[in-house]
């Protein structure tokens, strides 16, 4: 079983669907805390938004869980705007949906004055609610699969500023024996990447010393990005992917040159893409 955050119909539900049968829960932390209990032998994660950037708190909590990625996969976001059947965007008063995707619908809003915005805990639970309530003034913001779900109607699609909305997602799995996944993402001559956490001592010249590691044996990073360390003040972390994998003897070397000046690095996994 595949855990995810949120209700079935959720953009994370169809993550989940790619790696095995989902299995929902309500926050983020419960589906860490699934993995690392065996009650499942993944969860899908979203980890950054081609438009809302990174989210934070799972790189935190890949920190704080004996979790490994195994996989990533790629969901294209088409926000629908969903009401009861006979219902209309006129006659509506209320649009619920995720925070994230209110905001990534704003030309909509802009053009549609008599909406107000309301903010629910996921997508595919504001489709649920509305589903509930019967009440035509209100609307949510989800997938077309909530829709089905839900047995609301599409009264727009295509709702996003962007056509490039996209969340890319981890598989996780215990870090200890992790279920292997059927198929492999991708055969072990396809590129793989690495996705790698660590700190440095705060002094001049650490950060060009880490990403000299790399650098003097060619390694494509592919994304590089910094988070307050939790345990110390005014001291960060380092989130860095890259191509290749950790068994690769010249990744392996990098790895090794880092360890020599860094104060912790962790390799969060080496991985291929599932896709659609």
């Amino acid at each position: 079983m595949t855990a995810y955050q949120g209700e079935p119909g959720a953009y994370s539900e169809i993550a989940a669907l790619r790696i095995g049968e989902p299995k929902p829960f309500e926050s983020f932390e419960e589906a860490f805390a699934a993995v690392e209990n065996h009650k499942v032998n993944y969860a899908v994660i979203p980890i950054e938004n081609s438009l809302g950037g990174s989210i934070h708190q799972n790189y935190d909590l890949l920190l704080q869980h004996p979790v490994i990625i195994v996989a990533e996969t790629f969901v294209k976001v088409k926000h629908c705007l969903l009401g009861i059947p006979g219902s209309s965007i006129q006659d509506a008063r209320k649009v619920l949906s995720h925070p994230q995707a209110l905001a990534q619908c704003r030309n909509f809003f802009a053009t549609h004055q008599h909406l107000k915005a309301e903010v629910a805990y996921d997508t595919a639970g504001s489709a649920k609610m509305i589903a509930a309530d019967k009440d035509a003034t209100k609307l949510a913001i989800a997938s077309k699969r909530a829709a089905e779900l839900y047995g609301l109607e599409i009264l727009q699609e295509n709702l996003a500023d962007e056509e490039w909305n996209i969340t890319r997602f981890f598989c996780i799995a215990h870090a200890k024996n992790p279920a292997p996944l059927h198929p492999e993402p991708a055969p072990e001559s396809a590129e793989r990447k690495t996705s790698i956490a660590f700190t440095l001592p705060n002094e001049q010249g650490s950060l060009f010393k880490a990403l000299a590691t790399f650098a003097m044996r060619n390694i494509d990073l592919t994304k590089i990005e910094s988070r307050p360390f939790r345990k110390k003040a005014f001291e960060y972390l380092f989130y860095v992917d890259f191509i290749g994998d950790q068994n690769d003897q010249n990744i392996h070397n990098a790895i090794s040159h880092l360890r020599e000046f860094a104060t912790m690095v962790k390799v969060l996994g080496s991985y291929g893409v599932v896709a659609e």
